[in-house]
């Protein structure tokens, strides 16, 4: 069965049915079926204008759902962000951008989505709706693990919430085995927020495809604190990716992940730095 609600409210009733897929840009969707037809009720959620759009609030700015990587690009947002327009660059081919969704790719819960070390960074919350409640998770909750979220079959996501506790340069970069079109190897999210003295008052900093969900390195947040911002990159021990857990598979070492991670981590910050001081 196929449906296509055009009111949220219709879209959670309809969940109330056992195997109930939802389909969005459908960028992963159809890929993750191969040869495999569609079982149960597939519910197209493209119709619905209540989940488009980013607003923009003096606390939070609310970025709808089913809005694409390519109107988040187009979008103007505080320079906090630039990280995640930086990611969605690399969300594809352009054609894939126009199509995928940004909640879709929290969803995915792939190790390797680009949306989310630069969504972790900005301290995002997931907004999820039913037939019968609304509530609101930690993006570092909401993802469990590889594949895995917390979102219950009857539940929706409406929404990703950034509340408006940063603002300063941002940075995402990324390695892989070419430039475009490729799973990463490693990536990383920076955001400072200077003190307007040279030095940080605040930093966040998340890795992704080192572990099977993206990790902020909170201590490495902490020791740079007060740090100069010209020197932040002198500050990235790498202790401070303790949290990581790289794994060997065809694209690189666990070694070599981690020692990339570092590398990006501080490259990172840099950019950031280049554009605090500017």
């Amino acid at each position: 069965m196929f449906l296509r609600p055009r009111t949220l409210r219709e879209a959670v009733e309809a969940l109330e049915a056992p195997e109930v897929k939802i389909l969005a840009g459908g960028t992963d969707f159809y890929p993750a079926l191969g040869e495999r037809r569609v079982a149960g009720t597939v519910l197209d959620v493209t119709a619905i204008s209540e989940l488009r759009g980013i607003s923009l609030g003096p606390d939070l700015i609310r970025i709808g759902a089913g809005t694409t990587w390519t109107e988040l690009i187009q979008t103007p947002l505080p320079r906090c962000f630039d990280a995640l327009k930086a990611a969605a660059r690399e969300v594809g081919s352009i054609q894939i951008q126009n199509r995928a969704t940004v909640a879709g790719n929290l969803c995915n819960a792939s190790p390797a989505a680009d949306g989310v070390p630069p969504l972790l960074i900005l301290d995002a919350e997931v907004e999820l709706l039913s037939n019968r409640s609304e509530r609101r998770v930690p993006l570092g909750d909401f993802i469990t693990g590889n594949r895995k979220t917390v979102r219950r079959p009857d539940e929706i996501v409406s929404a990703i919430l950034v509340p408006r506790t940063i603002e300063g340069p941002s940075a995402f970069l990324k390695l892989g085995a070419r430039r475009y079109l490729v799973i990463s190897i490693a990536m990383v999210a920076a955001v400072i927020a200077p003190d307007g003295r040279g030095r940080v008052r605040q930093a966040r900093v998340a890795v992704g495809s080192c572990s099977a969900v993206a990790r902020r390195l909170e201590e490495l947040e902490r020791a740079l604190v007060g740090v100069a911002v010209a020197k932040m990159s002198e500050a990235v021990e790498l202790r401070y990716l303790d949290p990581l857990s790289p794994i060997d598979d065809l694209r690189g070492t666990a070694e070599y992940r981690r020692d990339a991670a570092r590398t990006l981590v501080v490259r990172a910050l840099q950019a950031c730095a280049a554009e605090g001081i500017a």
